[in-house]
């Protein structure tokens, strides 16, 4: 690991093989570090913060401040762990769980742009972007391979799932379902049938998750209770897409995404 003579790096952090550290940038105690990062100038790591293999921090990023909450105890130990080859760029911050012992999770091969905010207990599947200036708030989780556009803000306890895509500046206050693509506010636009195919999902796939959004969006209703029927239904669910789909449904707490059919 080369480091560059003005960054201030803990002796009490522990530094991987290879990568570089540069200019001013500031390493606190008990910060992991893996092989092959580059940690570039004025990156802050706080305490508790870990970084796999072969991660990109650009200049400014702040890994592990505390939660933006008043009641938050500054003396809890808590973390960030940063999977491996996940690049995080210019300005992006990724705040420190707030209970004892957690962390709040970014997932491999995830790809933070500048600017974007990840707070407190927030998960992170593999290969997610935030665009410029996303915003998620505490507690949000994010299913692998999942994209937000830029200026996209989501409400704390929001659930994302795999694949899913969220449009740029969209207000997100619902969990968006796997596969479907989100925006305006918490409004469904369809399946996110680009991803799909760029994803190398099977046709059979692609045409059960069609059948499996119909039965949910289209007519209106509750959508937990018709979720929960579509799997009933030996016609949907028949893949691992479309059951991933329909069981999305079971959990959450902060309701759905309704069909933008519906609001017009």
């Amino acid at each position: 690991m080369t480091i560059h003579s003005t960054a201030v790096v803990s002796k009490k952090a522990t530094i991987g093989e290879g990568g570089a550290i540069g200019p001013f940038a500031v390493v606190e105690d008990g910060v992991s570090i893996g092989r092959n990062c580059r940690i570039e100038a004025h990156a802050v790591l706080r305490r508790g913060t870990v970084l796999e293999d072969e991660v990109t921090v650009d200049s400014f990023v702040v890994v592990g401040g505390d939660p933006q909450s008043l009641d938050f105890d500054r003396s809890i130990a808590s973390g960030v762990k940063i999977g491996a080859g996940a690049v995080l760029r210019e300005g992006a911050t990724v705040h420190r769980a707030s209970k004892e012992g957690e962390v709040t999770e970014v997932g491999p091969r995830c790809f933070i742009m500048a600017q974007a905010h990840v707070a407190h207990d927030c998960r992170l599947g593999a290969e997610v972007v935030l665009c410029n200036n996303v915003m998620l708030a505490g507690h949000v989780e994010i299913g692998s391979k999942a994209f937000l556009g830029g200026g996209a803000g989501l409400h704390q306890f929001c659930r994302v799932g795999t694949l899913a895509m969220v449009a740029g500046n969209a207000s997100i206050t619902a969990d968006v379902p796997p596969y479907v693509m989100a925006a305006e506010r918490s409004l469904a636009y369809g399946l996110n049938l680009v991803g799909l195919r760029r994803a190398k999902l099977e046709r059979r796939e692609i045409t059960d998750l069609k059948r499996c959004y119909r039965a949910v969006y289209f007519g209106g209703g509750n959508l937990k209770k018709k979720a929960a029927e579509a799997a009933r239904e030996h016609e949907f669910g028949t893949t691992p897409a479309g059951a991933r789909f329909l069981s999305f449904f079971d959990g959450g707490r902060r309701g759905f995404i309704h069909s933008a059919r519906d609001a017009d």
